[in-house]
């Protein structure tokens, strides 16, 4: 793979839109990476429609544990190995299924997760930050909200 030239035409791009990431498992398939010549790579996360075909509303509480996840890939990997994250919000599984989770129900876990994102983590305060962007009252992470 190193001798025929990709890894200096692409970047690959690794997906998981899981809750609990194998973080080791991540972290090794980035070094497998470099050794092939690849110098940067990207991460794939979700912030809505990665949890079911029929899902409605959007849990906030995995997409959020999904970013950590990749947060803790980014900090075992060598620093200067990504790229980037693409925040995915995934609106149906193929063209035959119905439309799931609708943007305008996962605009709350898109704010978290481009906040947690931001910041390097969930806390208080961001949560804080993004009901006040939203005008939320009360932000609900592990319950599904309407």
């Amino acid at each position: 793979l190193s001798e025929s030239g990709v890894p200096q035409l692409v970047q690959p791009m690794i997906w998981d839109y899981a809750a609990d990431i194998d973080v080791e498992g991540k972290v090794q398939l980035i070094e497998k990476y470099r050794r092939c010549g690849f110098s940067k790579v990207w991460f794939a996360s979700a912030f809505k429609g990665a949890t079911g075909v029929n899902q409605s509303l959007t849990l906030i509480g995995h997409h959020l544990r999904n970013q950590l996840e990749w947060l803790h890939v980014a900090r075992r990997s060598p620093a200067d190995v990504l790229e980037g994250i693409a925040l995915t919000g995934w609106q149906r599984y193929d063209h035959f299924s119905v439309l799931c989770e609708l943007l305008p129900v996962a605009i709350p876990s898109l704010a978290v997760c481009l906040q947690a994102l931001k910041n390097g983590g969930y806390s208080e305060q961001v949560k804080e930050n993004v009901e006040n962007l939203l005008g939320m009252s009360n932000l609900e992470i592990d319950t599904y909200m309407r």
